[in-house]
């Protein structure tokens, strides 16, 4: 499989480390109730199909990657700078 980073190019996905679901949202620290928290760290999906999930380009830029992946074929239809998706989910809340 290759990752095309937006910074690099594309690459061989041995250059990245996987980190997981990038659709979880974190509860709010102090805040949150150890429902939520365990929740939050230890339910996960295995969804077939699309996904976004999260990439660190530890081979390379070092930066952290939203990939949309689509889990039975590989096939990678979109890869964007996490803190871009970020920036976007912040202010999609403020609106």
């Amino acid at each position: 499989m290759r990752i095309r980073c937006p910074y690099c190019g594309e690459r061989d996905n041995g250059e990245f480390s996987y980190f997981g679901d990038a659709t979880l949202t974190r509860p709010d620290g102090m805040e949150a109730d150890a429902s939520a928290m365990h929740d939050y760290v230890y339910l996960r999906d295995n969804p077939a199909g699309e996904h976004r999930e999260l990439w660190y380009h530890a081979g390379g830029c070092r930066t952290w990657l939203v990939v949309n992946r689509d889990t039975r074929t590989h096939a990678i239809t979109d890869v964007s700078p996490a803190r871009d998706v970020a920036r976007t989910r912040r202010m999609g809340e403020a609106a």
